[in-house]
Parts: C-alpha cells; structure tokens; sequence
C-alpha cells in the first residue's frame, strides 16, 4: 500500500450544542476532496480523539468515510491503553471501510513500558487486524517516543507498513530509515520537518496544518517529490512560521481557527482546551493574510458537500 504524500489530521468539528457536527465534518472533506490530498487521517490527535466517546468516534469515522472522493486513502485512528481494545477498534474500522490503522502507544502505565513491551503490543495488534497498520509516535503527548532499534524489528512484520514519527526531531527519522527495509514507509507529522524528512527518504506527511493549509501543504510535498528544491526551500519557510505558530504554539483550538479563516468549518475546541485569546486569534489572521500573498489560494472555490 502506497502511503506517500499528504494527509491531513482532521479536526473534529462540534454543533452548538457540543455534538459532533456531521455536517460540518461532510464540508470540510467535499473541500478537501478538491485538493491534492492523498488522504484523510480521522480520530488522530488533532481529532481530539481522546475526548470523544465510543460512540463519537464511530461517526466521525462513518461521516469522513461517507464524504471522501473515490481514491483517498482512509486512515483511522484506532490506538487505546490496552491491546484487546486497540484490536477492537481496529477490525472495527476495517469493518467501515478504513484501509490503514494509525495505532499510537499505550502511556498510561509508562515506567513498565520498555521496548519490550511495545514490540509485543504492536505485533499482537498487527496480527488481528484485517487491515496493515501504522505506528504512531507522538512524544509530546504521550511521553514516550518509538526509537530506531524497536521500529526496526517491528518493520520486520508483514501487516506493520509504516510510522507517523511526530517527535519532530530529524535524526530520529533518519535513524529509523538505516533500520527498515525499504518497503517501510515513514511519515512525518510536523510540516515544519516535511522538506528534511523527505529528503531523506520519508515518503509524506500526516499533518495537522494540514487541516488548514492543505493546498500550501500539498505544493510543499510535490516540489520535494519533483526535486525542485530551490522551490520546496521558498515554500518551507512560510510553512515553518505557520506550524509554529498555529500548531505548536496555539495548538487544537489554533488550527482549528486557522480552518475558519480558511473558508473552512474548525470551530471551537471541546473542553478542557479552551479557545484563543484574542492576540493569539489577531495573530493568526496576520500571518494567514500574509500567507494569502505568496502562497496557493484557499479553497473559497472548491466544491463542497
């Protein structure tokens, strides 16, 4: 299965009375589906998975599933704290049409959480799964990151395909691209760290800019995929100011007011997250402004659902 390019890691967008908004998720795919995304990434950690119920989970992965165009790849969210409940999710995600698993690490109980452990977890998940799974590392919220040695011997599995790497840190990438085989595609998830990671072997991106820059995202990846270079390191660093400040710095309820200003459906964050200030929100609109004038349109024209 060909994971390369990029894929946004879609927000979950909430109704007024704090359900998730269906409707609101079908209009931000009918855009997206206007763009070159390879696919769509539901109930990652810009989905605000881990404050969903079950029964959330399940229609947002129905509502992105109902709305994507033919040939996206769907990707779902399926990791949880125990191994028969990450299985669970998985075959049912499978069971709703989703090609690919994006299975975090457990973290809860991390002082007994050696490499040893997450070898067997992964492998246990891998061999129940109908459908190939992808690693997910997300230290910044998790607290633990898959390193090199364990990636390596879990590439080895025929159902492991790949690993969203979100430490953000480039040397880690290329530590785990000396040690899997060349079928073991890596994703990066910090469009900051796309141009580098690519140019190393990383085959795309899982984004959470994404969500609202797709089209600047996307022109990112096919200048490094084409070779172009001089013209991948003029579209990286607009890209870095936005990650920064949109992602790192305001974080759900910053990428997610990005979306509104992009002609999309973001919203609020659920509770705990709380939404921005308005110097952080001023903020934002300074540099989308500024992005508008050097960068490809947004998607005030592309068709919706």
């Amino acid at each position: 299965m060909n994971l390369s390019g990029v894929f946004p890691a879609l927000t979950t967008p909430y109704a007024a009375d704090g359900s998730v908004s269906v409707q609101d998720i079908k209009h931000n795919i009918g855009k997206y589906n206007a763009t070159g995304m390879a696919g769509y990434v539901a109930n990652g950690s810009t989905g605000e998975s881990v404050l969903l119920s079950s029964k959330e989970v399940e229609t947002v992965l129905i509502a992105v599933k109902e709305s994507a165009a033919s040939g996206k790849l769907l990707i779902a969210g399926t990791g949880a704290e125990s191994t028969a409940e990450t299985i669970e999710r998985t075959k049912r995600a499978a069971e709703l049409g989703y090609h690919v698993a994006l299975v975090k690490t457990p973290y809860y109980y991390k002082p007994l959480y050696k490499p040893e452990v997450y070898i067997a977890h992964f492998r246990r998940v891998a061999d129940a799964s109908p459908i190939p799974v992808m690693l997910y590392s997300v230290p910044q919220f998790t607290g633990i990151a898959l390193e090199a040695p364990e990636v390596g011997v879990l590439s080895q599995h025929p159902n492991i395909i790949g690993i969203k790497e979100s430490s953000g840190v480039v040397q880690r990438a290329a530590e785990m691209l000396a040690v899997v085989p060349s079928s073991f595609q890596i994703l990066v998830g910090s469009a900051s760290m796309m141009f580098p990671s690519m140019v190393l072997g990383a085959v795309g991106a899982i984004l959470a800019l994404g969500s609202a820059l797709p089209e600047q995202c996307v022109a990112l990846f096919e200048a490094v995929r084409t070779s172009n270079l001089a013209k991948a390191r003029e579209l990286q660093t607009p890209i870095v100011e936005a990650s920064k400040l949109i992602v790192s710095q305001c974080g759900i309820p910053g990428v997610k007011y990005a979306m509104d200003e992009a002609g999309l459906r973001g919203g609020l964050p659920r509770l705990p997250l709380l939404p921005l200030h308005e110097d952080q929100k001023q903020a934002i609109r300074t540099l989308m402004a500024k992005m508008d004038a050097s960068q490809p349109a947004r998607l005030s024209g592309a068709v919706s659902v």
